[in-house]
């Protein structure tokens, strides 16, 4: 069962998060998010347990726990989509003139 854990303090490592959710059973995997160019936790992070009725009893022993100052938002992760929302826009280079400039008219 793949977990989402969020509202989660910059401090909280990933050794830390694994031995919270140890508690309630085995841990696979821990992946807490960061900034690509900072290197800083974005505050979000993934707890992979192998067992479903763990991931579960994790989920509801945890959430709302106070970790580090925060209280912990966790749930069970949803499945990547393929597309990020929103609209794509495209730039259209030239200025729209065809790639000439415009002459001004005096």
């Amino acid at each position: 069962m793949n977990i989402y854990v969020g509202n989660l303090s910059r401090e909280v490592t990933e050794k830390e998060l694994r031995e919270e959710f140890m508690a309630f059973g085995e841990v696979t995997s821990v992946n807490l998010i960061k900034d690509k160019y900072s290197g800083q936790s974005r505050g979000f992070g993934f707890v992979e347990m192998p067992s479903a009725s763990e991931g579960q009893a994790a989920i509801d022993g945890l959430k709302g726990k106070t970790l580090k100052g925060r209280t912990l938002d966790v749930g069970e992760a949803r499945p990547r989509s393929d597309s990020r929302g929103g609209r794509h826009y495209s730039v259209r280079k030239g200025g729209g003139f065809g790639g000439r400039k415009r002459q001004r008219r005096y």
